[in-house]
């Protein structure tokens, strides 16, 4: 569960502990959704009048591909969370790392934030394993298979020098 009723967080602090599945309305088009659901943990608390603080963690797999051979990889995220929820008029809703809750608010639902934690922890790029050789810029052969038959790429930008140093070599 990911919603809470702030009259009950009034009373006593809350245990986090629910799922934002990848199929979730909070995603938007484009978003790096995770394999199957974020897990989020930990412990919502009242924080002193209209202000609400979530510490805690998130945890799942991104499906990602690797940027040299462009494998699937299932990449680990784990991230941990502390966030100010404030409901509107307290003195940081302009600060933009306060949540602030919607007038009149019932429930804090903490949907949306896990979305935007999971999305800064999931990284750009990831690699396969750290040796992993990519592709042949050639023939697109899996140079983790094996060699290609390629002949091997020469950079005609240093040509000129090797003609001095082979013609060095010969005095």
């Amino acid at each position: 569960m990911l919603s809470f009723d702030l009259r009950d967080l009034e009373r006593q602090a809350a245990t986090v502990d629910g799922r934002l599945t990848a199929q979730d309305p909070v995603w938007e088009a484009g978003d790096a959704r995770p394999a199957d659901a974020v897990h989020a943990t930990g412990r919502l608390s009242k924080a002193g009048p209209g202000r609400y603080y979530w510490s805690g963690h998130i945890e799942g797999s991104a499906p990602l591909s690797c940027r040299r051979c462009l494998a699937d990889v299932a990449h680990p995220v784990r991230e941990d969370v502390h966030l100010l929820y404030v409901e509107p008029g307290d003195e940081v809703a302009d600060d933009p790392d306060a949540y602030r809750l919607p007038p009149r608010a019932l429930n804090v639902d903490l949907r949306e934030a896990v979305r935007e934690q999971w999305l800064l922890a999931v990284p750009e790029f990831t690699l396969c394993r750290a040796d992993c050789k990519g592709l042949c810029p050639r023939c697109g052969a899996d140079w983790n298979a094996g060699p290609c038959d390629c002949p091997p790429e020469t950079d005609s930008r240093w040509d000129a020098l090797k003609k001095v140093r082979h013609a060095s070599e010969s005095r």
